[in-house]
């Protein structure tokens, strides 16, 4: 029957819609709205009036119009966590810019002028990298030869208080293996040998530059919590209170949050 026929092409095209997680939210409201307009063409089905030899269940148009209902909430749903995401994707962009405008006035010689816009968070201006862990591993991770052992020895000087060796051995890996998998973890630990030479506003600015440009790395939450600190020990207490408290909400679980609330504690921060 024609109407058997609509019925089961409407149930498979919800399908797709459950098991699809990799869509955008446009996507799926696209395909909602698409839904939406073959749900019309069924209620047309079922309005049509003369002769029917169809025998139409109890309470279908009634289920119908319950699925409609559904989908244009869904629909509306969809269309505000979009703009919710983009508000805080917008926000933490605008968050950065600040930031960087501010280290960069602390900072000699540093061209204001020259910092440009900060990339829209998880926009495409976020350069996608895959997540480096804190102790370099070769098996599931793409290194070029000698990377592993060149980050190993420097985060030995690291650990040994060799802090100008490090520093220079951290910049020469970032400069060797340039946007690598290890680039965000290196960044921070050359953040950690400059603020152990008591360079703390050169540490900032690494630590910057690891959230910045690898929010979702393993290495950002780490980065995030050490920038507010160096911010502090800078004396921009403000600053640095507000970038702490963003730890919690854009790593919610991370074990850098605990970090965190010590150093807000540490600067009085309310």
């Amino acid at each position: 029957m024609r109407l058997g026929a609509i019925l089961v092409s409407s149930v498979l095209f919800c399908a797709p819609l459950a098991v699809q997680a990799s869509e955008t939210l446009a996507d799926i409201r696209q395909d909602m709205s698409v839904l939406f307009v073959e749900i019309q063409k069924l209620k047309r089905e079922l309005s049509t009036t003369g002769a029917s030899s169809v025998a139409l269940p109890a309470g279908a148009l009634d289920r119908i119009n319950a699925i409609e209902s559904e989908l244009q909430r869904l629909t509306a749903k969809t269309e505000e966590l979009e703009f919710r995401v983009g508000r805080v994707a917008e926000d933490g962009a605008r968050r950065l810019g600040d930031l960087e405008f501010r280290l960069c006035e602390l900072e000699d010689g540093c061209d204001i002028g020259a910092l440009g816009r900060s990339p829209t968070l998880g926009g495409e201006g976020a350069p996608a990298t895959p997540a480096p862990q804190p102790a370099p591993q070769t098996s599931g991770t793409e290194l070029a030869v000698g990377e592993e052992t060149d980050f190993r020895r420097a985060g030995e000087a690291l650990a040994q208080g060799d802090f100008q060796s490090a520093a220079d051995q951290f910049a020469a890996f970032r400069q060797t293996y340039p946007g690598g998998p290890l680039e965000a973890q290196a960044l921070v630990f050359e953040g950690q040998a400059l603020a152990g030479l008591g360079n703390l506003r050169d540490a900032a600015r690494r630590y910057l530059d690891a959230y910045a440009g690898y929010p979702d790395d393993t290495a950002g939450p780490e980065a995030l919590w050490r920038l507010g600190a160096a911010l502090g020990d800078l004396g921009n207490i403000p600053e640095a209170c507000v970038t702490l408290s963003e730890v919690a909400g854009r790593y919610p679980g991370s074990a850098a949050i605990a970090e965190a609330e010590a150093a807000k504690a540490r600067f009085n921060c309310p």
